[in-house]
């Protein structure tokens, strides 16, 4: 009956072993799906951060190039309106000058 025991004993033994083997393994793959999971979540944040970014980024850059335009047109439309106010002073005191002389002229005449 001892050599049963014994081998009974051995084969608890083992048994407990070979659970705790397996639990162990089982800890061990669950710790190291949970760590690449949580790795890939935070590269998942950090790529969609970045891209984020770069949308706003870019948004920025559509922005300050409209602005751009936009002065530049004004600038081209406030030249147009002083050349257009110069040559119609320039006209109108080449007008008055020549009414003048003819003025003068026919009053000298008369």
């Amino acid at each position: 009956m001892d050599g049963k025991n014994d081998y009974t004993k051995r084969y608890a033994t083992s048994l407990k072993f070979n659970v705790v083997v397996v639990v162990v393994v089982v800890v061990v793959v669950v710790v190291v799906v949970v760590v690449v999971v949580v790795v890939a979540v935070v590269v998942v944040v950090i790529v969609v951060v970045v891209e984020v970014v770069v949308v706003v980024a870019v948004v920025i850059v559509v922005v300050v190039v409209v602005v751009e335009v936009v002065v530049v047109v004004v600038v081209i439309v406030v030249a147009v309106v002083v050349v257009v106010v110069v040559v119609v002073v320039v006209v109108v005191v080449a007008v008055v000058v020549v009414l003048r002389v003819v003025v003068g002229v026919v009053v000298v005449v008369m």
